[in-house]
C-alpha cells in the first residue's frame, strides 16, 4: 500500500475543505471534505452513492486533491473494514464537530461510501 508523506497528511489533517477532480471530469471541481485516521486519508460522499465523483471513482476512476496551492494525484479503494470505518466516523465528528453537517457524515446509508485514498 502506498502512503502520503508526513507533510502531505499534516495539510490534510488541517485542511478544512479540498476539491476532488475525477479523471472521468477533470474540468468540474467538487468541495470535499477529508479526513486522515491513522496516517491514511480517507474520503465519503455526504451525497451516498447519489455523489458523481465518488460514483467516479467506486468504478476505479482516478482523481486529483486540489489544496493549498497543491494538486495531488490519487486513487481511491473501497474502506470496506468495519474498524476503519468506524475510526474514519470517529475522525470525521472531530475535525468538523462545529459543522451542522459532520452528523450527516455518519449516517448508516453514507458509511459505505468511505475511500481510503492512496497516492498514484
Amino acid at each position: 500500500m502506498a502512503r502520503f508523506d508526513a507533510e502531505t497528511l499534516r495539510q490534510l489533517r488541517a485542511a478544512k475543505e479540498v476539491s476532488i477532480r475525477t479523471e472521468k471530469h477533470p474540468d468540474s471541481a467538487v468541495v470535499i471534505w477529508v479526513v486522515v485516521a491513522e496516517d491514511e486519508l480517507f474520503v465519503r460522499s455526504w451525497r451516498g452513492t447519489r455523489g458523481r465523483w465518488y460514483r467516479d471513482l467506486a468504478t476505479g476512476g482516478l482523481a486529483s486533491l486540489d489544496f493549498s496551492g497543491h494538486r495531488l494525484p490519487v486513487q481511491a479503494i473501497p474502506a470496506n473494514d468495519a474498524a476503519a470505518v468506524a475510526r474514519v466516523s470517529e475522525e470525521f465528528l472531530r475535525k468538523y464537530q462545529s459543522s451542522s453537517h459532520a452528523q450527516e457524515m455518519v449516517r448508516a446509508e453514507i458509511l459505505p461510501t468511505t475511500l481510503r485514498l492512496e497516492p498514484r
